[in-house]
């Protein structure tokens, strides 16, 4: 069953909503999500209900049924590929290729998809560090731990971003921090947890607590 650009945009925001909550997902919250009103998400809830993509019940929330998952997947998996093509490939920013990912994740062609996958060689990750599901939703998790978390001494490398905001991915391009990067907690600030971090083992860096909430590092 195919699904149109807007019911396929609600399905992967309930499914990264869900992905953040062990509970069920509130209609405010996909409406905060897609900038849209709660009473136009919940007309596209009762079209997914009887298309058998969601549960849903009037303020009870929403989950993805077994179905919708396996379509959330299918979505993400054509942005991520996507995303690594226009890197890749096209040389890219990892900055400027989430916007243009938004629009071709829509493409249906499964086809498509699956040789884009062989083409590019079956990437397990793209190129924010987050995992690229299979063909059949399966999808190969890293261990890692959030910057935020290491304690002074702590070293690791950085496998992945927890924003992918063009703006964060500005700024870590700007201090030299990208996937692969040694990272050293040399300090912790009490006053406010900002950390005096060294990268490669040369150049040392002060970063924000809100930073280091938003870099994953190998665990």
């Amino acid at each position: 069953m195919s699904h149109s650009y807007t019911e396929e945009n609600y399905i992967k925001a309930i499914y990264k909503l869900s992905a953040n909550s062990t509970q069920e997902v509130n209609t405010n919250a996909i409406a905060e999500v897609l900038e849209t009103k709660a009473a136009s998400v919940t007309d596209m809830l009762r079209k997914l209900s009887a298309k058998d993509i969601v549960n849903y019940k009037k303020y009870k929330g929403v989950s993805l049924t077994p179905q919708g998952e396996r379509v959330a997947l299918q979505i993400i998996r054509k942005h991520r590929l996507w995303e690594t093509f226009l890197v890749e490939k096209l040389r890219f920013n990892w900055d400027e290729v989430h916007e243009v990912a938004e629009e071709l994740e829509h493409i249906s062609s499964t086809l498509l998809t699956n040789r884009l996958d062989e083409f590019l060689g079956f990437p397990k990750f793209d190129p924010h560090g987050d995992p690229i599901p299979s063909e059949t939703g399966e999808m190969k998790q890293k261990k890692q731990r959030l910057l935020a978390e290491m304690g002074v001494n702590d070293a690791g490398v950085v496998v992945g971003v927890n924003d992918s905001q063009p703006l964060f991915l500005q700024y870590l391009d700007k201090m030299g921090i990208a996937l692969g990067t040694s990272i050293k907690v040399i300090d912790r600030i009490p006053y406010d947890n900002s950390l005096e971090i060294n990268l490669e083992d040369s150049k040392s860096l002060l970063i924000s607590s809100e930073v280091s909430r938003n870099i994953f590092i190998s665990a």
